[in-house]
């Protein structure tokens, strides 16, 4: 599939938009080249990116690079799970302020990761709480994180469903009953390069067909997970943004829909959870 994919990908997606929801641009192995990076995103056909906050530092550099990039970029703010240790009340009075501008797309990355436990339990429920109750407060989505936790993350989540506008579930790599779970609270659901591994993701090729369309969104997390089905094999193992062409035409085949539909639905429906239809007219 790896080779139909990419060809597809290179043909079709000329005059395609796609957007990216989740990009750690901030991340050390963009320092040197990310110019060519954002080029060669505009280039495969992307539209818009949005940059990832999983701290202060990260979030602050995420604003930095909507400065830098005002048409195509925009970012989250917050604290990652495995850092939820840091995040004490001074701490998250810097992302709620944060939060207020314009270019802040979405509140996190933020939840529950229990498969790693860098930060105790106790530490990431409570910061968890925090982002959504900031979520709340501004009216702004809800980028999540949510690995081998699912139960009490779905019951923090489900207690404030009624009062934040949405959110997505990121990188989405769970269960069945995970999904529609999350997809019962009316959730966007994110969809990386973890489709396209051909040792872990075949369990998700199978439940993406089970995304209602006007709840599917697409990412690469780059750097992170690779798409394995590029051919010819990337030289570098680094992840970009212009990648997620590879992610598209991967999900497209899984849910057996042209990639075009599948690219004008996807986009649609970042547009419309991020708000990137309004225009940004500088700093509040």
């Amino acid at each position: 599939m790896g080779q139909i994919a990419t060809f597809v990908t290179l043909k079709a997606f000329e005059s395609m938009e796609l957007i990216d929801i989740g990009a750690n641009l901030t991340h050390e192995s963009f320092k040197h080249d990310l110019n060519a990076v954002i080029s060669s995103s505009i280039e495969a056909g992307l539209s818009h990116i949005i940059v990832t906050g999983t701290d202060f530092k990260s979030s602050c550099e995420a604003r930095t690079l909507c400065r830098k990039y005002p048409d195509f970029v925009s970012a989250t703010a917050g604290y990652h799970p495995h850092v939820a240790s840091a995040c004490d009340t001074e701490a998250f009075a810097l992302i709620r302020d944060l939060a207020a501008h314009t270019n802040t797309a979405a509140i996190g990355e933020c939840g529950l990761d229990y498969n790693r436990n860098y930060s105790p339990a106790a530490d990431q429920l409570r910061a968890f709480e925090l982002h959504l109750q900031l979520a709340a407060e501004t009216q702004k989505p809800l980028f999540l994180h949510q690995r081998d936790a699912h139960d009490d993350f779905y019951r923090l989540l489900s207690k404030y469903r009624g009062a934040v506008v949405g959110g997505v579930v990121h990188c989405f790599t769970d269960s069945e009953r995970a999904l529609r779970d999350y997809i019962q609270l009316d959730m966007y659901i994110g969809i990386t390069g973890w489709v396209c591994d051909e040792r872990r993701g075949t369990e998700l090729q199978q439940l993406v067909s089970m995304i209602p369309a006007d709840r599917l969104l697409l990412e690469t997390d780059a750097p992170y997970l690779l798409p394995r089905t590029i051919t010819p094999k990337p030289s570098s193992p680094r992840n970009e943004p212009r990648y997620l062409l590879e992610v598209a035409s991967t999900v497209a085949a899984c849910r057996g829909v042209p990639v075009a539909a599948l690219a004008e639905e996807t986009t649609a429906n970042a547009k419309r959870l991020f708000d990137l239809n309004t225009p940004i007219t500088g700093e509040p």
